[in-house]
């Protein structure tokens, strides 16, 4: 019998190839980097999609996760309550959302289908936030609606939900952090 073929995953996304060959040498020469492993690399981006809806229907935090798992491409984890508030008639343990982490491939994907089809089809679109580092060199922002991104079917969304997507990267101050999203060709607003 003939030995099996190991696995070999060739395939590198469009921009893990833009950073190796094009993003490492510049911010090398910008930052003054001596070795090129001294250059901060994009370690995960997290989507995190609150459902305060699910309070009164537990059929929406599914509906949300399944809609994530469309955008991600991975399926997400139902976040639960660690703690009743009566306030807000969240009892401990009830669904309140879902999170996804994406790293690797799925991550640099997830960035290119961001980066070139979501963000201009948002609506009033001028460019994100330059403030919003959080001082270690990560990146937080939000989304108002899932349906900026092709995967939703608009015809099947029972309700418009918002997300808060979450850069994470091994820059140590916020201006390196900024040059490294600045060559995924982020869109920041020019002050």
């Amino acid at each position: 019998m003939a030995k099996a073929a190991k696995k070999t995953d060739s395939y590198t996304p469009r921009l893990e190839n833009v950073y190796r060959s094009e993003i490492v040498p510049a911010l090398q020469k910008q930052f003054g980097y001596k070795n090129p492993m001294q250059v901060p690399v994009l370690e995960k981006i997290v989507i995190n999609m609150g459902v305060g809806e699910a309070v009164a229907d537990q059929k929406q935090a599914q509906a949300a996760a399944d809609e994530l798992a469309l955008i991600a491409g991975q399926r997400p984890v139902i976040t639960r309550a660690k703690k009743a508030e009566a306030g807000f008639k969240i009892r401990e343990g009830l669904a309140v959302g879902c999170r996804v982490t994406l790293r690797k491939q799925r991550m640099y994907e997830f960035l290119d289908r961001f980066v070139t089809i979501a963000m201009p089809r948002i609506r009033d679109f001028r460019g994100i936030n330059p403030k919003s580092f959080d001082g270690r060199g990560n990146y937080n922002m939000g989304l108002k609606e899932q349906i900026v991104f092709p995967e939703i079917n608009y015809d099947k969304v029972s309700m418009i939900r918002g997300m808060d997507i979450t850069f994470v990267t091994t820059a140590k101050t916020d201006g390196e952090a900024k040059a490294l999203l600045e060559g995924f060709n982020m869109p920041f607003k020019k002050n």
